[in-house]
């Protein structure tokens, strides 16, 4: 039987593809026999912990404040609560905090229902029972501040709270920058976990040759909160509200680190 040339061509085309694949397949057969019998080379390693801390003054104050307003359609109750919330918006500005460290975190609409009791009868028989009656809309808006001048926070806080706005929720305090704070408490640590190595390597009499592995550990505070909050309503007076001190104090990072070392 005579097979065309071409048809010839492609079937000793793909018997050398063939052979080629064994023979891969076989070398690599080859070099695994090499390694039977032999013991995986594992690398002698110390492990050390070291810790760091680095305490910082906040630079920062947050609180944030409500105003709700109720009136008998949504347009009155949104104009009484824009009317509001623009004035301590802007004894806030006029402050000295920017229109970035100024954030709306809610704002809602919701009807206003009012419980009305059923009308019982004059001889004291059967009672109607009591619905709720739609009598308004509530408008809402929530604000949150930031202060960057801690000398104004009291300031701007007693000033906020004679305004007639709702729920100022007390100032918290934060450093703005925690990644440089907590850097610094990681570097210490380093320092401190690679003074421990080089202890441990004299005395056990050994080389360091490199870092296998490393695991850090950051414990970062959270806000300190000032304590005022609430409702504030009662802060109100006639005349110039008094200013709080206030008093950020401190917040200390601490970092944790575990570094493997390669000795020999």
């Amino acid at each position: 039987m005579n097979i065309p040339a071409k048809l010839w061509q492609i079937i000793m085309g793909a018997v050398v593809v063939l052979a080629i694949l064994l023979a891969i397949l076989s070398i690599k057969e080859l070099k695994s026999i090499g390694y039977v019998g032999k013991d995986v080379v594992v690398s002698n390693t110390i492990s050390v912990a070291g810790k760091g801390e680095a305490i910082s003054i906040p630079d920062i104050a947050t609180f944030s404040f409500s105003v709700t307003e109720t009136a008998k359609t949504v347009a009155e109750a949104q104009t009484a609560a824009t009317t509001r919330i623009n004035a301590a918006l802007k004894a806030v500005k006029d402050a000295g905090v920017a229109d970035k460290d100024i954030k709306t975190t809610s704002y809602s609409i919701n009807p206003h229902y009012d419980y009305q009791d059923g009308v019982c009868a004059a001889n004291g028989g059967y009672c109607k029972p009591g619905k709720s009656i739609l009598t308004g809309y509530d408008v809402s808006q929530s604000t949150q501040v930031k202060v960057r001048d801690l000398a104004k926070a009291g300031t701007i806080f007693s000033t906020i709270g004679s305004l007639n706005v709702q729920n100022v929720n007390g100032l918290t305090f934060a450093i703005d920058d925690i990644e440089k704070v907590k850097a610094d408490a990681r570097a210490k640590a380093i320092d401190d976990a690679q003074a421990k190595a080089q202890l441990l390597a004299k005395q056990l009499g050994v080389s360091i040759v490199r870092i296998m592995s490393f695991y850090d550990s950051s414990d970062q505070p959270g806000p300190i909160a000032y304590g005022m909050g609430s409702d504030v309503m009662s802060l109100k007076a006639s005349a110039a509200p008094v200013a709080p001190e206030i008093l950020p104090g401190e917040q200390k990072v601490t970092s944790n680190v575990s570094i493997t070392y390669e000795i020999r």
